[in-house]
């Protein structure tokens, strides 16, 4: 059977061969505890590998599963053996352009699939029957699947970091803006292909496009980045990634020195460079943009993607690193 869509699977989760020179800073202990002391019943403790976080998710009335919460996929992904194990009917097959090229795939039909155990309350439940997942192989992915933005749209999404807790609730478009704590960030975003991009985002004063990834672990940024960046790019060295789909993805690896995000700026923000699928994919070619992975999520306490209200909020960083 043909391929019959095209869709993206995000930058690679694996380095596959870090420079040595490279200085990525360590990254937190691996949680051990399954749920957050307190966590209310919408607040689920994550597991925290030091690199992305996942969840518990039920797919119809099994599990839970380890899913990957992944806001820079535009489709919840499978592994191929669970799905094999669940007896899960297959999807059509389709084409999946990822940070490494492209690849078939065959789909697999979830019946059902929430975050969360079953008893959970009805807001957490994500988008109803009939979704049909693509299979990867799960040493690719790096756990049990992935909770992609297909899943999560009229949705927002919260993750503290300090709690150890990530919330998934009901978003509807709000009449006027919502009250923050101080110190908060708040920067608003646009859609493209269910992508929120923000564009209140900058490098000495030139404007840079913005997708917040949480599947991603280091940040990816396009060759006009780059290129705005120029010779003020640090420690540049090559650097190979592993895609979800097992290619491997050949970079330019450094840290870039200044970047700012609404009122908030990074320090020597570690950036893996290449013009890869996805930023054509959401025609961010041409101009500057950055895919912002967990490195440099993990510098704010707390992290709210509202995809109803096209919004973001980032909590006060957590040290000093920002201007």
């Amino acid at each position: 059977m043909a391929p019959a869509l095209l869709l993206i699977v995000p930058l690679a989760t694996v380095l596959a061969a870090a420079p040595p020179q490279t200085r990525v800073p360590p990254p937190p202990p691996a949680a051990t505890q399954q749920e957050a002391p307190g966590a209310t019943a919408d607040a689920l403790g994550f597991t925290d590998d030091g690199l992305r976080l996942s969840v518990p998710v039920m797919i119809g009335q099994n599990g839970p599963f380890r899913f990957i919460v992944d806001t820079g996929a535009e489709r919840t992904v499978i592994a191929r053996d669970l799905a094999t194990t669940l007896a899960l009917a297959p999807g059509k097959r389709v084409r999946i352009s990822a940070m490494a090229g492209s690849t078939g795939a065959d789909t697999y039909v979830l019946p059902e699939i929430s975050i969360g155990a079953e008893t959970l309350a009805e807001g957490v439940r994500l988008r109803g029957s009939g979704i049909e997942a693509p299979a990867l192989l799960a040493g690719n992915l790096g756990g049990q699947g992935l909770v992609g933005i297909d899943t999560l749209q009229g949705r927002a999404v919260t993750i503290d970091f300090a709690a150890r807790t990530m919330t998934v609730v009901p978003a509807t478009k709000r009449t006027k803006r919502e009250v923050f704590g101080p110190g908060d960030i708040v920067v608003r975003a646009r859609n493209r292909a269910g992508q929120l991009v923000v564009t209140d985002a900058n490098y000495e004063g030139h404007k840079v496009r913005v997708v917040i990834d949480t599947g991603a672990v280091v940040s990816m940024g396009n060759l006009a980045l780059k290129r705005l960046v120029g010779d003020d790019l640090a420690q540049a060295q090559p650097m190979t990634l592993l895609s979800v789909t097992g290619g491997k993805l050949e970079t330019q690896f450094g840290l870039v020195p200044r970047f700012a995000i609404g009122d908030t700026g990074f320090a020597n923000l570690p950036v893996a460079f290449s013009d890869a699928a996805p930023f054509a994919r959401l025609g961010l070619t041409a101009r500057p943009a950055l895919f912002l992975g967990m490195d440099a999520l993990r510098l704010f306490g707390q992290v709210r993607i509202d995809f109803a209200n096209h919004e973001l909020r980032f909590a006060k960083p957590k040290r000093a690193a920002t201007r």
